[in-house]
Order: C-alpha cells, then sequence, then structure tokens
C-alpha cells in the first residue's frame, strides 16, 4: 500500500485553509472507493504511455485495470501527446531537458515529511514544468495557484534546481473528461515567497493540530465533513433568508444565496449519507428508521436468459450504433476523420449558471441574439 504524507500535497488547498482539519482527518481511516482506484488505474496506462513514447522500459497494465475501457484509453492517450508536446517545447530551450515521471518530490524543506508524486516533472534552463492528469469528472480543477501543484514544484526546485536555470514555473491540469487542460505560470522567485510566507508558517499550526477551521469549497474531501460543526455553522447561515417567500428575495440576495447552494446542499448530503452509515451500525435517530429502498428486477443468468429466448424464436437483442469515441477507436483517428468527420457535430450543452470566474464563454440566449440585432 502507498504510503501517504499526514501534510500531503493533494490535500493541501484543505488544511491550508483549514490548518486544524488535517489532524483530524489523521485519526480517520482511509476510506477505498472505486473513484479512486478508477484513478489508479488510469494514471498506471498514463504512465505506461508515456515511457513507451520516451523510449524507456514498461509493461502494458491494461490486462490488469479493472476500469480500463476505450476512453480510459483515449484520455491516456490524449495526456501523452499534451506532454510529449511541452517535453519538444522544453527541448527547444534546452538541449537535454530531465523528464521524470510519477516522480517523488520532497517539499519537507518547508513542510514536516511533507512529500507527494508528480504525474510528470520536466526540468531544463529556463523552465520547470509540473504536470497532473486528473481523471476525475466530479470536480473541475483548475492550474492556477494550486497549492498541490505548487508544493510538487517546490519539491522538483530543491531537488532539481541546482542542475538548471529554472527561473520560470509552469503548472499543468490535464482533465480530459471535463475538456479541461489549464496552465499557469509563476517564476521561481514567487513560488519560494508563497512557501515562506504562506506554506511553512501554516503548516506548522497544520502539524500540532492548531490554527482556526474554516469551512468552504475545500470541505468537499475532508474526511470529517459531516461532523464538522464549523461546516454545519457555515452552511446554516443561508437560514437568515425567509426562503418560505422566494417571491421577497431580492436580486441582490439571490446573488448572495447562489455562492453558497452548492456547499449548502453538499453538506446535507454528507450529512444524510453519514447518518445513513451510523444508522446502519446501530444508531437510532428519533424519528427515524432504515428502510429497503425500490429496486429494478434484474437477471440472474443472461446468458441463460439469451439461449431460452432465442429457442422460443425470438431474438433478445438489440442493435446500436457505437457511440463517437468507441468508433473512433474502431477506425483510428485517421480513417475516423476521412469517413465521418461531415457527419460528427458537437450539440450546444445546457445552460448553467456559474461563477463569472468560470473561463467558459457567455452562452449565447435568445435575449442575447435579439440584442445583437
Amino acid at each position: 500500500m502507498a504510503k501517504h504524507a499526514f501534510l500531503s500535497a493533494s490535500s493541501s488547498h484543505r488544511w491550508l485553509a483549514c490548518p486544524p482539519s488535517a489532524m483530524l482527518c489523521a485519526q480517520e481511516a482511509d476510506q477505498s472507493s472505486p473513484y479512486a482506484k478508477q484513478g489508479s488505474d488510469a494514471h498506471a496506462l498514463c504512465e505506461h504511455l508515456l515511457l513507451e513514447a520516451l523510449g524507456r522500459p514498461t509493461k502494458d497494465p491494461t490486462e490488469d485495470l479493472e476500469f480500463y475501457d476505450e476512453e480510459m484509453q483515449s484520455s491516456a492517450e490524449g495526456y501523452r501527446d499534451f506532454v510529449m508536446e511541452q517535453v519538444e517545447e522544453a527541448r527547444a530551450l534546452c538541449a537535454d531537458p530531465l523528464i521524470c515521471v510519477e516522480q517523488r518530490l520532497d517539499y519537507s524543506r518547508w513542510v514536516e515529511n511533507g512529500f507527494g508524486t508528480g504525474d510528470c516533472v520536466i526540468v531544463g534552463d529556463g523552465i520547470l514544468h509540473i504536470i497532473d492528469y486528473k481523471y476525475g469528472v466530479g470536480v473541475l480543477v483548475a492550474a492556477t495557484k494550486n497549492t498541490q501543484l505548487m508544493c510538487y514544484a517546490l519539491g522538483a526546485l530543491d531537488t532539481f534546481g541546482s542542475l538548471y536555470n529554472t527561473g520560470r514555473i509552469k503548472l499543468s491540469i490535464y482533465q480530459p473528461r471535463r475538456d479541461n487542460v489549464d496552465t499557469y505560470e509563476m517564476t521561481a522567485e514567487t513560488l519560494l515567497e508563497w512557501a515562506d510566507q504562506v506554506l511553512a508558517p501554516i503548516a506548522k499550526l497544520a502539524a500540532a493540530g492548531e490554527g482556526t477551521f474554516c469551512a468552504g469549497d475545500h470541505c468537499v474531501f475532508c474526511k470529517v465533513k459531516a461532523t464538522c460543526r464549523a461546516r454545519a455553522d457555515y452552511s446554516l447561515e443561508l437560514t437568515k433568508h425567509e426562503f418560505t417567500k422566494p417571491a421577497m428575495l431580492d436580486d441582490a440576495e439571490i446573488a448572495d444565496i447562489l455562492p453558497k447552494i452548492d456547499n449548502l446542499v453538499a453538506w446535507a448530503t454528507d450529512v444524510k449519507e453519514y447518518a445513513l452509515t451510523q444508522a446502519l451500525a446501530g444508531v437510532h435517530y428519533d424519528g427515524y428508521k432504515v428502510v429497503e429502498g425500490r429496486s429494478n428486477r434484474k437477471y440472474s443468468d443472461e446468458a441463460k436468459v439469451a439461449q431460452t429466448v432465442i429457442q422460443a424464436g425470438f431474438d433478445p437483442y438489440e442493435k446500436k450504433l457505437l457511440g463517437v469515441t468507441a468508433m473512433q477507436k474502431q477506425l483510428g483517428k485517421k480513417q475516423f476523420n476521412e469517413l465521418l468527420g461531415s457527419l460528427v457535430y458537437k450539440p450546444q450543452g445546457k445552460p448553467v449558471l456559474v461563477p463569472a470566474s468560470d473561463k467558459r464563454p457567455d452562452f449565447n440566449t435568445a435575449a442575447n441574439d435579439f440584442t445583437d440585432i
């Protein structure tokens, strides 16, 4: 089993915002999930394809990957291509850049026992590039001032900085299932200033279990998020609004509520899931009981069902056109584009209300069309 740092880079977004949460989370057992295993499989495939592209020894892991499918393959190939583009850019600046894959990075100079693993680290004269692969779809990850990548950059700078003149730091997130490829640049001087003035002091508080509890977006992966009193107080702040009379809310009040809605819904869901887990373990909550939920009928033996229906003179199967990704995989990108390029389109997505900081362009509504005319 892989060892994880107490103040890990991957959780730095949380413990930097809420230092005492680190100690509480360390006391809770790790909970495995199919999403985590899927992410591990995706990273293993990315590592293989990248090493193969770099001409290094590697073994195809696909037979051992529980969640391997065409989407994972296509996503990993895209990551490999993106990284190799960055490698070529680095080679244009430096004749022999260092390219590390799944590299352990130690940033304990600023955080006690701080270490993590960088998916890809490119170091050369003029550039230090940290590239992180995110296979999840639940949370859109930004590269801008991403503390996980900044910690990795510190580890790489501390280890390899003396070998090259790395004054420019690039941080990249590659998140294919959200169509998110994001890159942020900063100077090594700015990174080191943040490490000394922000990271190191807060890490000392977190390691001692000290500091102030603070709820916010960073709570999403906290192990004690369901029972945290600070998060409950933060979420219940919305009760100051009179929801029973929504018509009385003015635009300013709605604008104040909107950024809190997602956290409120997430908190309520976390509390319900925690209560169900506890109830199944024997805890009684006044006014509640555990019952069996609804379920759908399933075949106990699909092969036998098919055989029985065929013998009765019927066809038990339905024909379905392959999806775009599966079809491209079968035909190959070149032939797919030649044969079907003119027959594939991307429909407009549903309108979604998001913060103004979102990088996507404004939705072109009918009202906007009329205004343009």
